[in-house]
């Protein structure tokens, strides 16, 4: 299923509000959660409201939207104005974008974008966990837990992960390439043809072999080779961590 942003809008002019939303309505990432055309009446609801983006004029009575975006840090605010003269002030804080009444659906479209990619970049940033499916169905893979992951000896087509307290996880039917597009970059690995490992997890290395915190099952460090064709991207990530 496709991620939609989570919206508020806020117009203190019902036709402006009414307007926004039908524009909102035909863009496929945004989902409205809420409209508002009082911004004492938002910011009363913010603290109970699960939202990523908010869309706001400027100019209305009791709160103007630039200090309204200014109390919700934390989320991204587009700014829909009649007015030119704020854009500077729009940016100091940070917003996605500004855009000059009467909006158009396609330079909507074009903030709305632009506020989906800044939302896939922080998501990925704090990202915690992957979701996949394994001999257990559905599980949660925390990165943090990685020590190192290795194709499966039953079936090539799994993979199975060795978790820091000693446990296994057996995925089914994945991927290097996918399962690395899943892993955080800088800290994870493939080191050879058959495993990854987790930076953080390394012990020492040399030229041809990595030895990691992880005990295998004779209470020894667990060794992966280290293959030719993946040295180089190995030791750059390496040092990045020095």
């Amino acid at each position: 299923m496709t991620t939609k942003l989570k919206c508020l809008l806020l117009d203190d002019e019902l036709p402006g509000l009414t307007y926004l939303k039908m524009l909102c309505e035909q863009i496929p990432e945004v989902e409205i959660i809420k409209t508002f055309n009082d911004p004492e009446k938002l910011l009363a609801e913010i603290p109970n409201l699960d939202f990523d983006l908010l869309i706001t004029d400027i100019e209305m009575p009791g709160i103007d939207g630039l200090y309204l975006a200014s109390l919700v840090q934390d989320k991204m605010v587009i700014f829909c104005t009649a007015y030119k003269d704020y854009a500077a002030d729009a940016f100091t804080i940070d917003a996605v974008d500004y855009i000059t009444k009467p909006v158009r659906l396609e330079r909507l479209q074009k903030a709305v974008s632009k506020a989906f990619e800044r939302f896939k970049n922080n998501t990925i940033s704090i990202r915690r966990f992957v979701q996949l499916n394994t001999d257990r169905g559905k599980s949660l893979l925390y990165f943090d837990q990685i020590a190192y992951i290795k194709t499966a000896q039953g079936d090539s087509r799994d993979k199975t992960v060795f978790l820091t307290d000693g446990s296994v996880l057996n995925l089914k039917n994945i991927n290097f390439d996918t399962l690395l597009k899943e892993l955080p970059e800088a800290d994870f690995c493939r080191v050879n043809k058959k495993e990854i490992v987790a930076i953080k997890a390394i012990k020492f290395f040399n030229h041809t072999e990595i030895v990691l915190h992880h005990l295998d099952e004779n209470e020894k460090n667990s060794s992966v080779l280290l293959s030719e064709t993946y040295r180089a991207d190995f030791l750059k990530k390496i040092k990045n961590e020095l």
